[in-house]
């Protein structure tokens, strides 16, 4: 009887080609607004923690208006 290698027991790979395509949210039409980062709306919200005092229970509140301040400054012209 054969013995099964590593490799036989392993998971088979994704094929690759060579092109790659953004996908379509990642896409951005001429003037529109770009959608912030996770790490810009973890900023902003970790400013709002320390401008409340550190006061624990309100994370998720400060991620949404911390979100919503972003969006709605990228909305307006400067």
């Amino acid at each position: 009887m054969a013995k099964k290698t590593a490799d036989a027991l392993s998971v088979p790979r994704r094929r690759t080609t060579g092109t790659r395509r953004a996908p379509a949210a990642a896409k951005a039409a001429p003037g529109s607004v770009k959608e912030p980062t996770f790490e810009e709306i973890a900023e902003a919200a970790y400013h709002r923690y320390l401008k409340r005092g550190g006061d624990q229970g309100k994370d998720f509140d400060d991620w949404l208006e911390a979100e919503r301040d972003l969006r709605e400054r990228r909305k307006t012209p400067r």
